[in-house]
């Protein structure tokens, strides 16, 4: 007793000793720092950091949220989710839900074998949960967004994921006494992803829509978000009242029905039958009894409930049809789980107990994954662990759904016997299977049937009256008839399967009750978690108001209790929450490794090789083995910051050999270039050559063509005027024979002409004989170039004036000068003109400077 009061004293000590400095207690952003840790200094340290505007603390393998109740826009901006996203540690960050997103998500993408991941988003109404869900999902649609590869799908599916959940939130969610925006309903959403880690496709999965809020609410509470912005069709039917009949054995009388039966394009008559009778099964005759007016309350209301959650359903299929990939393009993905969560309220009910029953079960795979699981595995690996207590709620699980006797059980059976329910005589029922179990008890002063059931989060009191009711959850298959023959389509298409559920129903072997839906379902959800690795983020809600920056200690203390953040701590600061089998750890060391001495001294090895690379002088002592590591049987177990020590090792040798492998792969790719360029260059070359080839064989043949066809006719030209020089008498009987231009008579027979007078231009040839003297007038060439430069040759012999003040001519086919001067001018000069019978001899191809030819050479011989 005297060691146990010193223990007390010793520990009360600490606690001032360390609670003395508030100044530094919002320092502390991983709680496992905090020593001691008790209940006071985890309080502490929290509303520090609350006060000081800082809402993420790390608690071990979880994240604590606090709720501010105000918009913090700055902390989940696109700018803080690339930081997170690229930094090489992001835990050396401040802590962030973005942090636990970017684990996730690295442990998808890092791993050999990518294992899928979920994130659990726990806590009570009001906490936080869908916030932190919405931060979540568009972390990863603008993370899984952010590569260029295939971006249109991408963004594509980043817009309907993001764009839906606002939806579902409008159509499941509701203001409560708790909470403005309570989800009224679960989801877990599978964020797909293909192997690049992409986000390719995404699927919600929906649990419990509590579809009784549609036809009643707690007083201050509201109806979901959508009935107050476009459903004012189901609204309607709250407008349809009863009446009791003038008759027993008649119908009841209803009133404003018509507007109700207009908006659901259903007959009239058939929506008030259906609405009022019942049909009873006698044997094989089906017999109609008029319903009383709770009944037919009862049944209005059904219709609104079973109207609202098919188009509920209806709503998700559609949004998963959109957005859900093909199971060929993903291979991996990552759940977010937001669910309803703990509530206690002045009346609870069925609906109340489920929603607990899932916050009792995802409470148990936490203590099942981190307190139970991983203290008994130190355990089994030989590991020197003395056990934390923690609260197990596996007697909670038990009453509720344990076999072969539980609430559920009880419940299902009450509504299988199809009889009248009695909610006293089920409480009498309860009491006597259910005595047995410390997590229910009864208040005997008490007026309302009712049982109190000690959950993880606090005791909670049901009351018993409608809970079958609510359980069996019947739908009159007249409604759903009636339903099928609606004439709005999207009301048709509802129900177009709705006569096999109406068959199954009314079979009392068949029946399918609430409960039994929401357990099957919410197995399912675990079989999914338990095949994952999970990531835990407990939302607090600092107090019951929802007022901003408010910290209420006896709220937050009862929520670290309940969900077993303390323990938690303890068992974190205290353990290695990181283990690796032994063959993933040495795989060439041995083929079968069941020596431990072994598997330590292997271990010991690798971790002295990555100190060295940190510190060359350091090694690791027996101390720091015991400390940062241990080998187990089977596997090795580590600390976080070994890890981080590992990781950063194996980070470094990655890049090291992806830097060889990219100098490699470059200096390949710079050799196969090299030579595609140089036979590249060979073929160009060669095609150039012989296309230069083939160019020159062309000019080579065209100038042997010319050069021959030239030859030829300079040959023929020269025996041309070979033969007119020496026979021109017969040259001038050819031509005067031929064909000549028609003159002037007169001057034809003078053979002059006035230059001048010549309209059109004429061929004009010089000849000397008949040459004379006389008063020449002015001359005015306008004759072609040919008939000019035979003038000119013709002036050049006789040195006639061509200009005033001098005997200056120049020709322009001749250099020789002139070859002869008959008379020296005086006055104007008047050109008697024949035309010469050369043909050829003044036209020869070849100009040679030292030889006179043509007139000249003419002139000359007859000089």
């Amino acid at each position: 007793m005297i060691e146990m009061k010193s223990l007390n004293d010793s520990l009360e000590g600490d606690i001032r000793d360390f609670l003395i400095n508030e100044a530094e207690l919002h320092t502390y952003d991983d709680l496992t720092k905090v020593n001691p840790v008790t209940p006071s200094t985890v309080l502490k340290c929290l509303q520090a950091r609350y006060s000081a505007k800082v809402f993420y603390t790390h608690a071990g393998c979880t994240l604590v949220a606090l709720n501010p109740f105000q918009p913090i826009p700055h902390l989940y901006s696109l700018d803080v989710m690339r930081e997170y996203h690229t930094a090489p540690q992001p835990q050396e960050f401040k802590p962030h839900i973005f942090i636990v997103a970017e684990e996730a998500y690295r442990n998808v993408q890092g791993q050999v074998e990518p294992i899928n991941q979920s994130l659990v988003v726990s806590g009570e109404s009001g906490a936080g949960k869908t916030w932190t869900s919405r931060c979540l999902m568009k972390y990863y649609a603008t993370v899984a967004a952010s590569s260029q590869k295939c971006q249109d799908t991408v963004e594509k599916i980043e817009r309907r994921v993001l764009d839906s959940n606002p939806v579902m939130e409008a159509f499941g969610n509701a203001c409560t006494l708790r909470n403005s925006n309570s989800s009224r309903f679960g989801k877990y959403i599978q964020l797909q992803l293909n192997g690049s880690q992409l986000l390719v496709g995404a699927s919600v999965q929906t649990y419990l829509l509590e579809k009784t809020r549609v036809a009643f609410q707690a007083p201050t509470e509201r109806n979901f978000h959508i009935f107050y912005q476009i459903l004012a069709g189901l609204l309607q039917l709250g407008n349809v009242y009863f009446s009791p009949a003038s008759e027993e054995a008649q119908p009841c009388d209803l009133d404003g029905h018509s507007k109700a039966a207009d908006l659901l394009q259903v007959p009239l008559d058939e929506l008030q039958s259906c609405l009022t009778v019942r049909t009873l099964l006698a044997g094989k005759q089906s017999v109609l009894k008029p319903c009383s007016q709770s009944e037919c309350g009862v049944r209005r209301d059904c219709l609104a409930k079973v109207i609202y959650a098919q188009l509920f359903d209806w709503l998700v299929t559609f949004i998963n049809n959109s957005m859900c990939a093909d199971s060929s393009m993903w291979c991996n993905f990552i759940g977010l789980l937001d669910v309803y969560g703990f509530e206690c309220f002045l009346l609870n009910n069925l609906e109340q107990l489920c929603i607990n029953y899932a916050n009792e079960k995802l409470q148990q795979h936490f203590v099942a994954h981190y307190l139970k699981a991983q203290q008994e595995e130190y355990v089994t690996e030989g590991l020197q662990w003395s056990f934390i207590r923690y609260q197990d709620n596996q007697g909670c699980l038990d009453l509720i759904e344990g076999s072969p006797s539980s609430i559920f059980s009880l419940l299902n059976e009450e509504c299988r016997l199809n009889r009248v329910s009695d909610a006293k005589q089920f409480r009498v029922r309860l009491q006597k299977e259910l005595s047995d179990n410390a997590s229910i008890s009864w208040d005997k002063l008490s007026k309302e049937p009712h049982f109190t059931v000690a959950h993880y989060a606090g005791n909670v009191s049901y009351q018993i009256e409608g809970m079958m009711e609510k359980n069996k959850d019947p739908v009159p298959p007249e409604i759903i008839s009636v339903l099928q023959k609606s004439q709005d389509s999207l009301l048709h298409s509802l129900f177009a399967d709705g006569d096999r559920e109406s068959e199954g129903s009314r079979g009392h072997s068949k029946v399918v009750t609430v409960v039994s839906k929401f357990k099957n379902s919410l197995e399912s959800l675990m079989k999914i978690l338990h095949s994952t690795t999970p990531h835990y983020t407990r939302c607090i809600k600092p107090n019951p108001d929802c007022r901003p920056l408010t910290f209420k200690k006896e709220e937050v203390i009862a929520q670290l209790e309940a969900c077993g953040i303390v323990e938690t701590i303890n068992i974190s600061a205290a353990g290695f929450p990181i283990s690796f089998t032994a063959n993933n750890v040495i795989q060439n060391k041995r083929d079968y490794m069941s020596d431990q001495a072994v598997l330590g001294s292997a271990v010991e090895d690798v971790l002295n090789l990555v100190l060295k690379r940190r510190a060359p002088n350091s090694t690791l002592s027996p101390d720091d083995n015991n400390s940062m590591v241990h080998c187990g049987r089977t596997k090795v177990f580590l600390t976080h910051s070994l890890l981080e020590m590992l990781e950063e090792h194996r980070n470094r040798v990655r890049s090291q050999k992806a830097f060889c492998i990219q100098c490699c792969w470059r200096r390949f790719q710079t050799r196969q270039r090299n030579l595609r360029t140089q036979a590249a260059t060979r073929l160009q070359a060669g095609v150039r050559s012989w296309l230069v080839r083939r160019e020159i064989k062309r000019w080579h043949k065209a100038a042997s063509i010319i050069q021959t066809t030239w030859r030829r006719w300079r040959a023929w030209m020269d025996a041309l005027a070979e033969a007119e020089l020496d026979d021109a008498e017969d040259f001038m009987e050819n031509e005067a024979s031929s064909v000549l231009p028609k003159l002037d008579p007169l001057l034809k027979e003078r053979g002059s002409v006035q230059l001048s007078s010549i309209q059109e231009p004429v061929l004009v040839r010089g000849w000397p004989i008949g040459l004379a003297m006389a008063s020449a007038p002015s001359v005015t060439v306008s004759l072609t170039a040919t008939g000019f430069q035979r003038i000119m040759s013709m002036m050049a012999c006789l040195k006639s004036p061509f200009r005033h003040g001098g005997y200056k001519v120049k020709t322009n086919q001749f250099d020789q000068g002139v070859a002869s001067i008959r008379a020296q001018p005086r006055g104007s000069i008047k050109m008697h003109l024949q035309r010469s019978p050369l043909l050829y001899a003044d036209m020869h191809p070849v100009h040679k400077t030292d030889v006179v030819t043509g007139f000249n050479q003419i002139l000359l011989e007859r000089t």
